[in-house]
């Protein structure tokens, strides 16, 4: 087709009212984004990651832009419902007066299904933006499984987890696949050792845990657009990961009292001076179990 006709078939098609998409394009689509923060571009300390930092209000205009980058091109792809889960920190860090107006965001703690909150059969894909690696990985900027204060290791079924898999295990109790991720090197990698082929934006590589090479943040929105558009192009690769019940978490702590106090309960077996085993009958459970041993404390309020 030379160009005038090719032009006038897309001018006959937006006065008809459709949109003209990429072919791979999946009209309908219901993708669920869940957001961290040390794995955005340019993060290597607490200096960016928390309110006390002096970055903090920067890095938090980055997050968001990551997060608008992955929506623009989920909808480019066909997107029609998107929901957003802020999992970084006290969980509002996101700038939603700069979201789009119809999507929807989950915010601050605790929450059944941790960074996963609000994930069900009716979604098609999940992505993971700004991730980090797990505590157990000797490489990675601010690598950390759920608590960097309070954890040391978390396995399940035998497998030492990252929060991208243990997220992605949640979100395959549901059947719904991982297909994209973003972060540093390390957590790219690892994120496909544990939980299989995946689309991966590197916006930046790891030299230690407080320190990194960095691209550019219109670089970052840029690659991940990218990277979206294509897992979103090719859905049909992917599979969703799955743990076969009963599933067998084990979590070791930094201190002795918190192994002491919840081997009080009967569920609960002590494995070690430092480590707990708990039974759940799938992911779901398990992540309600995870949520209450993170976030319980007698004097919690209100």
């Amino acid at each position: 087709m030379n160009r005038i006709l090719l032009r006038a078939a897309i001018c006959t098609a937006l006065t008809v009212g459709f949109t003209v998409h990429p072919a791979s394009a999946q009209d309908g689509l219901k993708v669920y984004i869940s957001a961290d923060m040390e794995g955005v571009v340019g993060a290597v300390t607490g200096d960016q990651l928390g309110p006390s930092g002096f970055e903090y209000g920067r890095f938090r205009q980055f997050m968001t832009n990551e997060v608008n980058a992955a929506i623009a091109a989920a909808r480019a792809m066909g997107a029609t419902e998107i929901l957003v889960s802020d999992s970084h920190g006290n969980g509002e860090n996101l700038l939603i007066e700069q979201l789009p107006s119809d999507i929807q965001v989950v915010r601050s703690w605790p929450r059944p299904l941790m960074m996963m909150e609000g994930i069900d059969e009716s979604f098609d894909a999940a992505i993971f933006i700004g991730y980090h690696a797990s505590t157990a990985n000797t490489e990675g900027v601010r690598a950390h499984t759920i608590s960097s204060a309070n954890l040391t290791s978390v396995r399940i079924n035998g497998i030492e987890m990252m929060e991208a898999s243990i997220n992605a295990a949640i979100a395959g109790d549901f059947g719904v696949p991982v297909v994209m991720i973003s972060g540093d090197d390390a957590t790219i990698e690892e994120a496909r050792r544990i939980v299989g082929d995946m689309e991966g934006a590197v916006v930046k590589w790891s030299y230690g845990f407080h320190s990194a090479r960095t691209i550019m943040p219109e670089a970052s929105y840029d690659l991940i657009r990218a990277r979206v558009r294509t897992a979103l192009g090719r859905l049909g690769d992917f599979r969703p990961y799955r743990m076969e019940g009963p599933v067998e978490l084990e979590i070791s702590f930094k201190n002795y009292m918190p192994a002491e106090l919840l081997a009080y309960l009967p569920i609960v077996e002590r494995v070690d001076s430092h480590t707990i085993r708990f039974v759940g009958r799938d992911m779901t459970e398990v992540s309600k179990f995870i949520e209450f041993t993170t976030n319980y404390a007698v004097n919690v309020t209100p």
